[in-house]
């Protein structure tokens, strides 16, 4: 299962927002404190919501669904994550902001193929997915502002019965040809 394969996908990228201007200014300790309690808090709900973390990188993690683990639904798992993500980093936000850390969140995310399997050397391998499907919600986060969470239309063809998200129109994003249609997605509903 974990030698290199095809899958359907849904991959999500989220970072915190003014984080590389925080870990200039702020003092070590506070960054080392902010990241624990980020990753603590992201992971369990990654976790919670039957993903997998690919990787961590600083602020930045990535997470997909339906692979190694299948899942019935992975956009609209996907989908559910960032929104309790977006719910759970508003409570953190407000309390680093009263600490003076001007930080935000952001999500992006994409569905479709991508190849999996273990990358690395004799000791460390790491399990990861690479595709257009990654690249794509990649640069969705990369645009994603404070408290965005913003998705590619194919995604949002998957889970339009499910949410509610507005239009932000065509985007040309860094190292893909062509412009890409982004929604925002809003709100679950009920």
């Amino acid at each position: 299962m974990l030698d290199s394969h095809r899958s359907n996908i849904a991959a999500l990228f989220c970072d915190l927002r003014g984080f590389t201007h925080f870990s200039e200014t702020a003092e070590p300790e506070d960054v080392i404190e902010v990241l624990q309690a980020y990753h603590e808090e992201m992971g369990r709900l990654i976790y919670q919501h039957d993903g997998t973390i690919d990787h961590r990188a600083g602020d930045g993690i990535m997470a997909i669904f339906n692979d190694p683990l299948p899942c019935e639904q992975p956009t609209l798992q996907a989908v559910r994550l960032a929104v309790a993500m977006r719910d759970r980093m508003g409570q953190l936000l407000n309390d680093w902001r009263k600490l003076g850390h001007d930080l935000g969140f952001g999500v992006g995310m994409s569905t479709g193929y991508a190849t999996l399997g273990l990358v690395g050397f004799e000791g460390r391998f790491d399990y990861c997915a690479n595709g257009s499907v990654v690249n794509l919600a990649a640069r969705l986060s990369d645009e994603a502002k404070d408290g965005q969470i913003l998705i590619s239309q194919r995604a949002y063809s998957l889970v339009a019965d499910n949410v509610e998200a507005d239009d932000i129109g065509d985007l040309g994003l860094k190292g893909l040809a062509q412009p890409v249609r982004v929604l925002n997605v809003t709100k679950l509903k009920s």
